[in-house]
């Protein structure tokens, strides 16, 4: 069992930043995904980036296009803790944010049904 918590969403300007923050508690993996998704208002839910470690191999990361260049992924393990750094934000980015895991570094991790576990969201405005 993970538990996953988002948080630090709100409102902000277009071209503004804003950190959110997901912390798992629970059981802990050797190796693991940790996705980031958005949903806005009548969409599905969107691919936003994947961190994986994997024990073998380290970490690596993948974003959506839509994003890339804007967005970052990054951890903090002390605080079993991951972050997504959100800078040049544009009111397309407006949705709730989720995270999710996986506790395997998996190959394929832009579809909500390759992770286990999710959290509640948070909810990202972005103003013109």
């Amino acid at each position: 069992q993970v538990h996953l918590v988002e948080s630090g969403g709100g409102l902000v300007q277009a071209g503004g930043s804003l950190r959110l923050s997901c912390a798992a508690s629970g059981r802990t993996f050797s190796s693991y995904t940790m996705g980031w998704f958005r949903q806005a208002p009548g969409k599905d839910r969107e691919f936003v980036g994947a961190f994986r470690w994997s024990r073998w191999s380290g970490g690596s990361t993948d974003y959506a296009d839509s994003v890339k260049g804007r967005f970052t992924i990054s951890t903090d393990n002390a605080k079993n803790t991951v972050y997504l750094q959100m800078n040049s934000l544009k009111p397309e980015d407006t949705a709730v944010y989720y995270c999710a895991a996986n506790g395997r570094a998996i190959a394929r991790v832009y579809m909500t049904t390759d992770y286990d576990y999710w959290g509640q969201g948070t909810q990202v405005t972005v103003s013109s």
